[in-house]
């Protein structure tokens, strides 16, 4: 009889009850701990379940909340009560009810037979642990803390803010430096017996009543005052998520458990049948005998914390809506926006989903529909073309049209009469290839049979919109791949443009372009710009045409004559 269990239970009490007769059963005599709060009734049919195990005790019972000083009174008094009444325990292991022995009892023991003058507790000072939550690091040791975290939120931190405000501190005691570490250690008989029975224990105990989660600093603390040797390390794997809160074991984190080769993990879910099955009753299924090593499966929960927290880029869903600017990725995969470009070539959509072979959009933000490719009224993941259902949230409907469509590039056409609250969410995308043709939007009022009045009065208001844009693409936050031209400045030379804008792309095999596609014809355009300053409205976004002659347009060169004999 070489280590005894100290069990704090509170829940669950089927799986406490196994849990002590296998440690019984292995050799090990337990003293447990029930927390004040069960109902008695409930605590005596525990009791009376495990009468009939000469080796278990049960001792007074406290308040065991979390953060408060009865969760070390309760691991004090029943480590005094194995103690005196359990000579032979040389090593005193701390566990709790929703404790689960990963390993044979019998490996335990000879581990510990073989290290008997070893302390296995996490002890590191707060300037060495990363794993403190909730923003008290040292002040968890300066200030004082008579109100519960859980129950008294509010009295809580309104204390610690008239603390700090009026700079009150607590005084350590002398010689004590703070250490702070898991909860769950297995100590010696002649340290734990040293902080029990110490001269200064009534001093120490007043002190840390008033430390935050004591549990977690006051054996960690004390053991480095009397140890010989410490082992900064516990016995039993736990883990914890980005807010500090274990996470829970299940059935299929089977394999996971076997791969720690440690002795004991916490915190099991009740309902794990098959984990307490090859556990605590098929030792043909027991681990290999070998030092524990946890560190073997943090990766994996390491990777499972930054899934949680950051997400997968581009993807939005109920249970991971991050904050603005906080998202692992806006989107999911590189995609292209073309604004003014199909005003000024014929057929530029067919002509680019050719050049390229991706997937070539209209206008997806059209105030009347979504113009999806070759007229599809739904496209992958049931998006649908109703221009009502995209605006009730137009970040999203592209965020989720990049995600569904992964793996084939996507490029749509934009404009000034499209929905603008998409304008931010594309030019701080690092993902988006952003193509401006700036002014090209007259070119369809230029061509339309509308009452020149009209056409100034809707000129100005789309221009004051594409400015807007063009403020918004400029900014010094924009991380899309921007590239802005005058209307003027592209037409009187589109080939080299458009290369670049292919070659980013990238789809296909890089070659030099032949032949643009065909270009509207814009004669009398550089009139009409005219007309519309003498009617007072200034478009200075097309850059400068020359009033006589618009641009000549492109026409296909006329083939040479053969003769076929």
């Amino acid at each position: 009889m070489s280590v005894g269990i100290v069990m704090l239970v509170h829940n669950a009490f089927d799986r406490a009850e196994q849990a002590a007769r296998h440690w019984a059963a292995g050799g090990c005599p337990v003293v447990i701990h029930v927390d004040v709060a069960v109902p008695r009734k409930v605590y005596a049919a525990f009791a009376r379940a495990l009468a009939d195990v000469p080796a278990i005790r049960f001792c007074k019972r406290y308040r065991c909340e979390w953060g408060t000083w009865g969760i070390v009174a309760a691991s004090q008094t029943a480590s005094e009560m194995m103690l005196a009444q359990f000579p032979d325990v040389r090593h005193v292991y701390l566990a709790s009810g929703s404790c689960l022995p990963l390993r044979p009892v019998e490996e335990l023991i000879e581990y510990l037979e073989e290290r008997p003058r070893t302390d296995f507790i996490e002890s590191a000072t707060t300037a060495d642990v990363p794993w403190t939550v909730g923003g008290l690091d040292q002040e968890r040791f300066t200030l004082r803390f008579p109100f519960s975290w859980k129950r008294q939120r509010l009295l809580f931190d309104r204390y610690v803010e008239l603390q700090r405000r009026f700079k009150m501190k607590r005084k350590i005691p002398d010689g004590l430096v703070p250490h702070m570490g898991s909860q769950w250690w297995c100590l010696t008989r002649q340290t734990l017996s040293a902080i029990l029975q110490g001269p200064d224990r009534k001093e120490y105990d007043t002190y840390f009543r008033h430390v935050w989660i004591p549990d977690e600093s006051y054996f960690q603390t004390l053991a480095r005052q009397y140890s010989t040797k410490i082992e900064s390390r516990s016995l039993t794997l736990s883990k914890f998520d980005f807010q500090g809160k274990p996470h829970i074991f299940y059935d299929d984190h089977l394999q996971l458990l076997r791969r720690s080769d440690c002795f004991v993990a916490r915190k099991i879910w009740p309902h794990a049948n098959r984990l307490y099955e090859a556990f605590l009753t098929d030792p043909a299924g027991a681990m290999k005998r070998t030092e524990p090593n946890p560190g073997k499966i943090d990766r994996i929960f390491a990777k499972a914390v930054e899934r949680r927290t950051r997400g997968r880029p581009g993807l939005y869903m109920q249970s991971r809506f991050p904050n603005e600017d906080w998202e692992n990725g806006v989107t999911a995969a590189p995609y292209s926006m073309f604004q003014g470009f199909t005003e000024i070539f014929e057929n530029f959509e067919p002509w680019l989903s050719k050049a390229t072979g991706a997937r070539v959009h209209g206008h997806l933000f059209h105030p009347d529909r979504v113009e999806f490719a070759e007229g599809q009224t739904t496209l992958n993941g049931a998006l649908s073309d109703s221009a009502r259902a995209r605006d009730y949230n137009a970040n999203a409907f592209l965020t989720n049209l990049i995600w569904n469509t992964r793996g084939e590039r996507q490029c749509f056409q934009f404009g000034p009469e499209g929905n603008q609250s998409v304008n931010w969410r594309i030019a701080k995308d690092p993902n988006a290839q952003v193509s401006v043709i700036s002014g090209a939007w007259a070119v369809p009022l230029f061509r339309s049979n509308m009452n020149f009045l009209d056409i100034r009065k809707l000129a100005a208001q789309l221009q004051k919109i594409e400015s807007d844009h063009l403020d918004v693409l400029r900014s010094p936050y924009v991380k899309a791949r921007v590239r802005i031209w005058t209307m003027a400045e592209f037409i009187e030379a589109p080939m080299e443009p458009l290369q670049g804008i292919l070659d980013e792309i990238g789809q296909t095999q890089a070659r030099r372009l032949s032949e643009v596609p065909k270009m509207v014809d814009l004669t009398g355009f550089g009139q009409f710009l005219q007309n519309l300053k003498n009617q007072g409205m200034h478009p200075y976004l097309m850059g400068d045409f020359p009033v006589a002659l618009g641009p000549e347009p492109a026409h296909d060169r006329p083939r040479k004559p053969y003769l076929v004999r």
